[in-house]
């Protein structure tokens, strides 16, 4: 709809928009604009109202047509440059702007990007897709180096981020395919290199040097950091919340690092607190490590294990505290005091809500439906975020001259083939690796580590030996084998190999 009360003089927008094969309808002021709103049994696309007309203003009739259809997308023509009069046509929410005269092509562009917009960048993103395929399926394949796994990981991210609106569901599942040949490359390149990375530095940076060698040295200058690992963020959730984070802060440096195997909270974010990988952890401090077997907490010692990393790197008295954010109570805790945190050098918040929910997610049947793949796990994980303790305090930091530094400690990924495995009764019980004795299991699914020693972890038995899952694989036992597989089947879990485990966000803000 067209309101103008010159509407005469634009016969040739009008004209020219008819052959585009727009139907207008237009009226001369603001009360017949609002009757004809009112009459519709559906919503108009689109409102161009001229802000100068007999009867009530533009505006008065902007407010009016907000209470009939406040979604729909209002575009505001004025002979009137005056501020004031873009403010408030602007505080009311309008699509656009424009300023008299309007030309066709000028019309054209606005109703292209405020109606077709959806329609033109969703048809742009599958044919540069399409585009794209067989190059990143080139480069998949063409030996790739730490780096170049993490450039086509991203790669792969950035195109399914932009497929998540198209709703193409062909595309979708072309992508899916490629990822899970990605995966099964990295598999290949992880199997053949791991081993040789642990004790050299050959390797890309990993877990347990995260803090010597990108946190600590930023300890130096007068800033207060806060170190922010939100548990089982990857890097596609990390891009979901970014624009958020983006309102405030302004990215300094975005990298990355390589969880250790397993892919688990008690191996990756112990190595990342201690400064060395769980077999040291196990021999130097015993009484701060349990085996998978034992009863107790895995990680209950972190305070203490960055304690003593600090002040064996670092090598002066710093102010420095720990916080572990398990519940929301904690949460709210965490945010009245943040500033009281401006006084620390080193601030580290432990957040386990993304991992909470991947869990949470396995044994409600209301999360399985909420976030029932990558699309919806990402959505959820932004819509906690914006509403989250955690936000409200960045949000408060944003007026401080801080450094904020937001991690992990391992990603997730969704599994769907399940892999027969069998061991004794100190088996682990993870769904993506397992460590015991006498594991028997299919060889073509699994990095078999014999001898633990060899990649930095523990041996609880002097027969011990590790297995990680390769690509969307999850290990079951045979007995109630169809039972356990319905369960977890389409789940998300983590503890074996795969880029969106393994590749780690390490993400470093100022405010604007």
């Amino acid at each position: 709809m067209w309101a103008d009360d010159e509407i005469d003089l634009l016969k040739p927008q009008l004209m020219y928009l008819d052959k585009k094969g727009y139907d207008v309808h237009t009226v001369t002021n603001g009360h017949d604009a609002i009757a004809y709103l009112e009459q519709q049994q559906q919503e108009v696309d689109l409102v161009f109202l001229d802000e100068s007309m007999p009867g009530i203003t533009g505006l008065e009739t902007l407010a009016e047509i907000k209470k009939i259809y406040p979604h729909t997308p209002v575009v505001m023509i004025t002979k009137n440059e005056e501020e004031y009069v873009m403010e408030e046509a602007i505080g009311a929410q309008i699509a656009d702007y424009l300023i008299k005269p309007v030309n066709p092509n000028q019309i054209l562009m606005t109703i292209k990007r405020l109606i077709d917009n959806k329609r033109l960048v969703q048809r742009k993103a599958q044919t540069d897709y399409q585009k794209q395929f067989q190059q990143i399926l080139m480069d998949i394949g063409s030996g790739l180096d730490k780096q170049g796994w993490v450039d086509i990981y991203k790669r792969i991210i950035g195109w399914e981020l932009k497929l998540d609106d198209t709703s193409s569901d062909q595309m979708s599942e072309i992508l899916a395919m490629q990822k899970a040949e990605a995966n099964a490359e990295f598999s290949k390149y992880i199997q053949r290199n791991y081993t040789s990375w642990i004790g050299s530095d050959q390797g890309p940076l990993m877990s347990h040097q995260l803090m010597r060698k990108k946190v600590f040295p930023k300890l130096m200058d007068e800033h207060p950091t806060f170190f922010i690992l939100l548990d089982n963020l990857r890097f596609d959730q990390w891009l979901t919340i970014y624009p958020i984070i983006n309102q405030l802060y302004r990215v300094v440096e975005e990298d990355h690092f390589y969880s250790i195997l397993p892919t688990t909270t008690q191996y990756s974010r112990n190595a990342i607190f201690a400064g060395m990988m769980p077999g040291e952890i196990a021999r130097k401090f015993p009484d701060r490590w349990s085996h998978d077997h034992e009863e107790g907490g895995k990680n209950q010692y972190e305070a203490e294990l960055l304690g003593d990393q600090l002040k064996n790197t670092v090598r002066k008295d710093i102010r420095w505290e720990y916080l572990k954010i398990t519940k929301v109570q904690q949460a709210k805790q965490m945010n009245d005091r943040i500033l009281d945190y401006t006084h620390n050098k080193l601030t580290v918040i432990v957040y386990n809500f993304i991992d909470m929910l991947s869990h949470a997610r396995t044994e409600m049947e209301v999360l399985k439906e909420l976030a029932g793949d990558e699309r919806a796990y990402r959505s959820l994980t932004k819509s906690w975020f914006i509403h989250s303790p955690l936000w409200q305090a960045l949000q408060t930091l944003a007026d401080k001259d801080v450094r904020v530094i937001i991690t992990t400690d391992h990603g997730t990924i969704r599994v769907n083939q399940a892999s027969k495995v069998v061991g004794d009764r100190d088996t682990t019980t993870n769904l993506r690796y397992k460590h015991g004795r006498n594991l028997k299991f299919n060889p073509k699914e699994v990095l078999h580590i014999p001898n633990p020693k060899e990649v930095g972890l523990p041996s609880p038995h002097i027969s011990s030996s590790y297995i990680f899952a390769k690509l969307d694989h999850f290990f079951l036992y045979p007995n109630n084998y169809n039972y356990y597989h319905n369960l977890y089947k389409n789940t998300f879990q983590h503890g074996g190999i795969s880029l969106e485990e393994m590749i780690c966000p390490y993400i470093e803000l100022k405010s604007r």
